[in-house]
């Protein structure tokens, strides 16, 4: 395990790479950083740790020759002030996603990958194995309840790999997932997101290929079998023995209640959906390829209450339940929904997506959302006309948003009291509510909603 090293992080303030400075300072490293802004959580992480540079920007100075690593995030630019200095001083320079492997290359590594429901399927696995006792190192790009951080290293046997097919650095504009060399893998799926990384549907798919092409003879991806451009894939590179599909597992919904159906009874869960019993069969084959038992991912998976943003329950009362979501993409959109209103198919279910992401938001591409938004009964669009300007588009008319979801009754917000009196002036008995967005809609209080709707 790497110890006593001078590491300096250059854009230490993103998600992983401010959790992985934490976790090299925490191995008995040396660790610096920069960054040009720094936000919550990571500002208040970093503080914590004593990792927080004086000010922001970037400064060459704090490039030494003594300096054993630099490790570069996606946030910096090629032509970085400190990355140019590092490379005039040829140290080794590695992307957190290179770092990644070089730390775990002697471990059995697991990688998530796929369109959605990623970070999920991670955090199923992560939480049986925590739930058992076993050691496993973890990289996830989410904050998960019961993990202090979202990297951990350590001389355990085998890490659990979130693997993303967004862009490696600015020197490296490969997929962070072709980094990590799996031995073992799944593929969630292959809908089409990242537009404005990957402009059409052939360049994405193609991603997927390279990662399949990784795989060692020794080692397996499962792939989600209800996945038409997935299957598509598979056959394309002519179905080896080492691609094994999947489907969703059993199950039944009685009284509200999900349970799992196996050859030794039922087991009843808190998570649900059609779309989390894909991501629990494919945890418990990844579990079972890692020596965990049925019986063993039965008897621990029933305490999963499901990852952070992910179909989260803000609140409840006996008439209504408000759920958050991260949903943004086509496809996730269209499963979130749906499992809200199969899993409470008595009540209406109003539902509020909020197109914030460059994707989204782009013209050339908001018609793959048709018929993503039918099953809700209540469809409403949130879009802030601040988030548009901000990333050079064109602002959306509710007319476009209703051909593009082909949906006619959909209404469109574009400012947060607006959507805020129209949620506060109905009745909900007997009615749900389902907010996705990976923004925050305009500054919507959803704290004085929920008690509001609630009380």
């Amino acid at each position: 395990m790497i110890s006593n090293q001078r590491i300096h992080f250059i854009a230490i303030g993103g998600a992983v790479m401010h959790n992985l400075a934490i976790c090299l300072k925490n191995l008995d490293n040396q660790v610096t950083g920069s960054d040009d802004m720094f936000f919550d959580p990571s500002k208040t992480n970093l503080r914590d740790h004593g990792l927080l540079p004086e000010s922001e920007g970037w400064d060459a100075n704090r490039i030494t020759p003594n300096i054993d690593l630099i490790i570069l995030g996606m946030h910096a630019k090629a032509d970085n002030p400190e990355l140019l200095k590092a490379q005039e001083l040829g140290l080794k320079i590695l992307s957190f996603p290179e770092f990644i492997f070089e730390a775990s290359k002697d471990k059995k590594r697991v990688v998530v990958a796929g369109s959605h429901g990623k970070t999920t399927i991670t955090s199923m696995i992560m939480h049986v194995l925590k739930s058992m006792g076993k050691d496993f190192d973890y990289m996830v790009g989410a904050q998960l309840d019961g993990f202090d951080q979202m990297v951990q290293l350590s001389d355990a046997p085998v890490i659990i790999i979130e693997g993303d097919e967004y862009t490696t650095s600015p020197l490296d504009l490969t997929p962070k997932f072709l980094h990590y060399k799996h031995d073992l893998a799944l593929i969630s799926g292959i809908a089409w997101d990242h537009y404005n990384v990957y402009p059409t549907l052939d360049n994405y798919i193609d991603q997927f290929r390279q990662f399949i092409a990784l795989t060692p003879d020794h080692g397996k991806v499962f792939y989600a079998l209800e996945d038409k451009a997935l299957c598509a894939l598979v056959e394309s590179v002519g179905s080896p023995d080492n691609l094994v599909p999947y489907g969703p597992h059993a199950s039944e919904i009685v009284d509200q209640q999900t349970a799992l159906l196996h050859d030794s009874g039922k087991t009843a869960i808190e998570v649900f959906g059609q779309h989390n019993m894909q991501n629990l069969q494919v945890a418990k084959n990844i579990l079972n390829e890692i020596d965990v038992t049925d019986e063993e991912f039965y008897h621990h998976i029933q305490t999963f209450a499901g990852a952070a943003k992910r179909m989260e329950k803000m609140g409840e009362n006996d008439q209504t339940i408000i759920f958050k979501d991260f949903a943004h993409a086509p496809s996730k959109l269209k499963a979130t929904s749906t499992a809200v209103k199969n899993q409470f198919d008595n009540r209406t279910l109003v539902a509020c997506i909020e197109l914030h992401t460059f994707s989204s938001l782009n013209k050339a591409f908001i018609d793959q959302y048709s018929h993503t938004f039918d099953t809700p009964d209540e469809a409403l669009v949130f879009i802030n006309p601040k988030t548009v300007a901000a990333k050079k588009l064109e602002m959306i008319s509710e007319e476009e948003v209703r051909s593009a979801f082909d949906r006619e009754d959909i209404k469109l917000f574009t400012e947060a009291a607006a959507l805020e009196n129209h949620l506060l002036s109905q009745k909900w008995a007997a009615k749900n509510l389902l907010l996705m967005s990976s923004g925050d809609y305009g500054g919507l209080d959803l704290e004085k909603i929920k008690k509001s709707i609630l009380n």
